[in-house]
């Protein structure tokens, strides 16, 4: 990374396996303490803190579909850690369908994660970050969101959202 994380915690969502568990990876390479989120996969999530915790690392169930259990993550990130300078907005899922066959629940719950999740998760970590004047949110997107993908309108749609909610955010803080 190739910066001095050392006095820095971050907060990665869908932290425990895949691209957020090496992005939680990297950030503890650079020094910082990384709390990852996680719904539902409890093993992944033991494996995270086995391989982890002795760098600090926490994990931290809830949902980022639901702005209060985003709240509640973010104030347990901060009471375990006390403070929060990095959200990196990587939790996001597929359903994968062409919009004749996509049913409105499967659109919904794409954006609700992937879009409405990012939102919601960021709302909840402004209030400190500006507090203290230091904050970093990154949300991580796709070309999807650019370039649009056979059965993938849902997908595209959320991930070009958090092109116009990155920028949005950065115009206001």
């Amino acid at each position: 990374m190739g910066s001095d994380l050392s006095e820095h915690v971050a907060l990665v969502t869908g932290g425990v396996r895949g691209i957020g568990r090496a992005i939680g990876e990297a950030l503890m390479d650079a020094g910082a303490r990384v709390a990852a989120g996680y719904s539902r996969n409890g093993p992944a999530a033991d494996a995270f803190v086995e391989d982890f915790s002795d760098r600090g690392a926490t994990i931290h169930q809830g949902t980022i579909e639901d702005h209060a259990d985003c709240e509640r993550v973010v104030a347990e990130v901060i009471d375990h850690h006390g403070r929060l300078d990095i959200l990196v907005n990587n939790a996001g899922i597929t359903i994968d369908r062409t919009v004749r066959k996509m049913t409105p629940e499967e659109w919904d719950h794409v954006l609700r994660v992937n879009l409405n999740g990012a939102f919601y998760m960021s709302r909840a970590a402004l209030p400190d970050m500006v507090d203290r004047g230091y904050g970093r949110i990154i949300n991580i997107s796709s070309v999807v969101g650019e370039r649009g993908n056979v059965g993938q309108a849902n997908y595209a749609a959320s991930k070009a959202g958090q092109f116009g909610l990155t920028m949005s955010l950065a115009l206001e803080v």
